[in-house]
């Protein structure tokens, strides 16, 4: 890891546990020290990588941030980032989720899929057929992003892939029906409301072409940067694909729904403080 577009380990190894403590801690940080910070995206992806030895916590799936153009406009970066999903910090449908220290309090209705076989490492770019071939399930989704960067939208590529492409927390709905499969995930739509107890705050509405187009792509793009990255998408691995609308914005005690019409529905909690 010493060609000049990695961080040498020692150093990518301090740049994740420091913003492991961050995240302990509920602290922010104006940026990383300059002995660990990283300055290119494989440098940001080194630093990423070292997350899981550091918190002690296994890798159960991947997120794709800043999959539309909005997106890539409010935090400064030129395309999509991924992102390790963490034992500890994935919910069911229905979970209360901790609000404690989240500054971004929003919540981001996602198309999200299990893998029913690895994706491994190859030379050639996987095809959308041979990506969505391995996948088992999709699922209704919310993620509830966060970042340990003050401010995230300075903070540069880089350093938001090392802060785990703003990972936080993640809740799975049930399985879709099989007809998923048959469906235009491009123009699919999705209806989302944000209540505080039994009132209702407000609506909103997307589809699946937020999100690079169309979900599918999203998760082909992602086995293609795993792959690049000599990672293998594992199965049994969920991926979020990335928010199709603009994200809900939540206070604590506020509850999140995401209507997937016929492929069902996700619901969550954002927890009193």
């Amino acid at each position: 890891m010493n060609d000049h577009n990695s961080l040498p380990s020692a150093n990518a190894t301090e740049s994740a546990r420091l913003i492991w403590a961050q995240w302990q801690s509920g602290q922010v940080l104006r940026g990383l020290p300059e002995s660990c910070r990283p300055v290119s995206a494989a440098q940001g992806y080194a630093a990423q990588a070292q997350l899981p030895a550091v918190s002690g916590r296994q890798v159960v799936g991947w997120k794709i941030a800043a999959t539309s153009t909005n997106g890539q406009a409010h935090i400064n970066v030129s395309g999509p980032m991924a992102g390790r999903l963490l034992s500890g910090q994935v919910f069911e449908s229905g979970a209360i989720v901790p609000s404690a220290g989240n500054r971004m309090r929003v919540a981001e209705p996602e198309f999200a899929f299990v893998m029913a076989r690895d994706l491994p490492p190859q030379a050639d770019p996987y095809t959308q057929q041979q990506v969505m071939a391995a996948v088992a399930s999709l699922h209704p989704a919310l993620e509830v992003p966060d970042s340990r960067m003050d401010p995230f939208t300075a903070a540069g590529e880089a350093q938001l892939l090392a802060d785990n492409a703003c990972a936080r927390h993640f809740v799975l709905g049930p399985a879709a029906p099989g007809v998923w499969r048959e469906l235009d995930l491009s123009t699919y739509p999705v209806q989302a409301q944000v209540q505080h107890g039994k009132q209702l705050k407000f609506n909103r509405d997307g589809t699946g072409g937020n999100v690079l187009g169309d979900p599918r792509i999203a998760l082909t793009w992602l086995a293609n940067q795993l792959s690049a990255l000599g990672i293998t998408l594992q199965k049994g691995h969920v991926v979020t694909t990335g928010t199709c609308m603009v994200p809900l914005e939540l206070q604590p005690g506020d509850s999140a729904s995401a209507d997937f019409g016929d492929l069902g529905s996700v619901h969550m909690i954002f927890s009193e403080m």
